[in-house]
């Protein structure tokens, strides 16, 4: 009884069952006390997995059953990529959200644009894994150098300038060589990230994820873009010109260029605004729900890349319902859509340019297609690219 005589004596007024119970309660409270940190890391950790929960949750709201496409697009086969950058400057885009398709030329785009939130939606669900690889990497890099070399599977160099030029990580990337137990590492670390999205990956997913990896490791910064089925184009840019590429102001302009840009693609990885969803631009799942998700959120669309996936739309006879889509999103006077259309047979005037490039960058007003759509006035593949666009020159 030793302990309960070291307690405070209860005031001799007190009834005796209340006398009983101020003896008891140091006891109870030595007994309690040390849960308490147990009880708040628990409640730590059900938040990490709400938070964890809630990022799938958005990427399976936003996503329907993915379809075909005959490309790997790892990486964009659009040397022109950074030409609209100027126009969207000029335009006053800014801000509200970004939708846009493939890889990581979006980033590019998100940085110059600042959007509160972006979603990347393709109809392949690989380029959803691809932009799981991307998010993981971000979040475990603290800058460009870093995060391309545990792209590419380079050692990280224990010491580097955040504000070295570009050029200078291209030629230190490009000078050493693909170390495998690098590589492993760093994969073994993209895997571990990526398992705590909560996002559903089959055993095949996960062999397509590091065979995604594994081609920026092998083939480094002469990565390039291919086809299946179709003999690789020697005017495909590799990874290294699409990092170096320039604006039609002669500047260096990707998301890789300056320290700045990267940090914000990186803080929007990092608290999850950068949502890659599965889904057909002209569907009935994934665009209807992207609309209603903004409008939810009260953002309107500042901007709505689309590479050159038009063109198929109105081979494939969707061009309605690609436009109803459209009409469905939140839009403002400034909400404008980008498209590359490149030059060959199939091609329309707009394109068909002497420039070294072979793919032109327009930008469109989203109210002006709309309304031309709406008069009756677009029909044809020409029609869509021609209303209301201008070409960078």
């Amino acid at each position: 009884m030793r302990y309960f005589r070291s307690t405070p004596t209860a005031p001799p007024g007190l009834p005796r069952c209340r006398r009983a119970a101020v003896r008891l309660l140091p006891l109870l409270l030595g007994l309690l006390l040390p849960l308490a940190p147990a009880c708040a890391q628990g409640r730590g950790e059900a938040a990490a997995v709400q938070a964890d929960t809630a990022f799938a949750t958005q990427v399976a709201r936003l996503s329907e059953p993915g379809g075909f496409f005959d490309t790997d697009n790892l990486i964009s086969n659009e040397g022109s990529y950074l030409h609209v950058m100027d126009e969207l400057d000029a335009r006053g885009v800014r801000g509200g959200a970004y939708i846009g398709v493939g890889p990581d030329q979006n980033f590019s785009y998100i940085a110059r644009i600042r959007p509160a939130i972006a979603i990347l939606v393709d109809i392949r669900r690989d380029n959803l894994l691809e932009h799981l690889l991307f998010k993981s990497l971000f979040e475990l890099s603290r800058d460009r150098l870093e995060y391309l070399a545990l792209l590419t599977g380079r050692p990280v160099p224990a010491t580097r300038d955040p504000a070295e030029p570009i050029d200078s990580i291209v030629e230190y990337l490009d000078r050493t060589p693909l170390l495998r137990s690098a590589f492993e590492d760093s994969h073994a670390r993209v895997v571990q990230r990526i398992r705590g999205y909560g996002v559903p990956i089959d055993s095949g997913e996960w062999r397509t994820l590091r065979r995604f990896h594994s081609a920026f490791a092998e083939q480094g910064l002469g990565l390039r873009f291919e086809s299946f089925g179709r003999a690789p184009q020697p005017h495909y840019p590799s990874l290294r010109q699409l990092i170096l590429e320039r604006d039609m102001g002669g500047r260096q302009a990707s998301y890789l260029a300056s320290d700045h840009s990267f940090q914000f693609v990186r803080s929007l990885q990092l608290r999850n605004g950068v949502i890659p969803a599965v889904g057909d631009l002209a569907g009935a799942g994934a665009l209807p729900a992207i609309a209603s998700f903004l409008r939810a959120r009260g953002e309107r669309v500042s901007a709505y890349y689309i590479s050159n996936v038009d063109y198929y739309v109105v081979r494939d006879g969707k061009l309605d319902p690609f436009l109803a889509n459209v009409k469905r999103l939140p839009l403002d006077e400034r909400s404008v859509i980008i498209r590359s259309v490149f030059r060959g047979p199939a091609s329309v005037p707009i394109a068909q340019t002497s420039s070294p490039w072979r793919s032109a960058q327009l930008l469109q007003s989203l109210p002006t297609l709309v309304g031309e759509y709406d008069s009756g006035r677009v029909r044809r593949y020409y029609d869509l690219v021609a209303t209301g666009s201008s070409r960078p020159r």
